[in-house]
């Protein structure tokens, strides 16, 4: 299976999409919308704001490995 690196991220608060590339080694637990200026965190029960947000899970979660250990 091809682990995706891109995602599009989709703010909730303004609905303001952007393509963003995934780090491969990390999780990103923040992200500032461009848009509105709001700090994304993830949801309770995700790792990262790729899982909460994305279009794509992060890199660990599509490899089926556990993420941010």
């Amino acid at each position: 299976m091809e682990v995706i690196l891109k995602s599009t991220v989709t703010c909730p608060h303004c609905g303001h999409q952007k393509e963003e590339e995934m780090p491969t080694t990390s999780c990103q637990f923040f992200y500032d919308c461009e848009n509105c200026n709001k700090v994304l965190k993830p949801k309770q029960g995700d790792c990262c704001v790729f899982c909460s947000y994305g279009s794509v899970a992060c890199p660990p979660i599509q490899s089926g490995t556990s993420c941010c250990n």
